[in-house]
């Protein structure tokens, strides 16, 4: 349950930004392609986190649960603090190396939240689906409304994910015994 929320919440800027992106008025295989990018991104970054993350954990012990959920802590608050950000400047296109600058950008997140759960010992199969899926579908979601309208959620969905993981990060410190 935990790890499904917190796929939610990471694949939340991929919404938001999905929403912008989709204003083009981009074709239906455009979506699917997109958004299957960005899951298979969203897939890949936490898995080299989570390794990174086991393979810290062996040698730092407890201090990694402190590490992982101030991470975590500080990713949320990244996500909050750009959605005051007033000048968005975007190079990011629908097709070709755009799509792939849109999905690294959107997955660096993951890759943070694999470091931290993999400090922490998490199931690495379970996280690695439930990001790609729910990153990929939240994103082709994005997409579609943001062919369909305009922005009327915009920047609250990162800064409702934003606070997920701050509550996340410190729900991990706060279980250290």
């Amino acid at each position: 349950m935990t790890i499904g929320i917190m796929a939610f919440a990471l694949s939340m800027d991929a919404f938001s930004l999905s929403i912008g992106m989709g204003l083009l008025g981009l074709r239906y295989r455009n979506i699917v392609i997109i958004g299957s990018v960005v899951g298979i991104f969203h897939v890949w970054m936490p898995l080299i986190g989570l390794v990174l993350g086991k393979i810290l954990s062996q040698y730092i012990g407890i201090f990694a649960f402190v590490v992982g959920g101030s991470l975590l802590v500080i990713l949320g608050a990244q996500m909050i603090f750009s959605t005051f950000q007033h000048e968005k400047n975007t190079v990011l296109t629908p097709n070709g190396w755009g799509v792939l600058l849109f999905a690294i950008s959107v997955s660096l997140d993951s890759f943070s939240a694999g470091l931290s759960l993999g400090m922490i010992g998490a199931k690495t199969l379970v996280t690695l689906i439930s990001f790609g899926i729910m990153s990929g579908i939240l994103t082709c979601f994005g997409l579609l409304i943001g062919k369909k309208a305009s922005h009327w959620m915009g920047g609250y969905s990162e800064w409702l994910g934003g606070c997920i993981l701050i509550s996340f990060g410190i729900k991990i410190i706060l279980s250290i015994q």
